[in-house]
């Protein structure tokens, strides 16, 4: 699954840090959905489009390997 986190963030002018700070969770965490090595819970995703305000679709982007 892609992800626009970075991009988001970018938009926003705030830090991996930042964004943890927000959501709960460590920077770490934030890295690994980032560089798509860790695919985030629902709660967790749900949490990122919220903060983001937009919606989990326009964040999270299914590949086609993923079904």
């Amino acid at each position: 699954m892609k992800n626009t986190i970075k991009v988001e963030r970018a938009i926003k002018g705030i830090t991996q840090e930042e964004l943890a700070k927000a959501i709960a969770v460590s920077r770490q965490t934030i890295n690994a959905i980032e560089s798509n090595k860790y695919v985030p819970s629902t709660i967790l995703a749900l949490k990122m489009a919220r903060y983001f305000e937009k919606p989990v679709e326009s964040i999270f982007i299914l590949d086609e390997k993923d079904g």
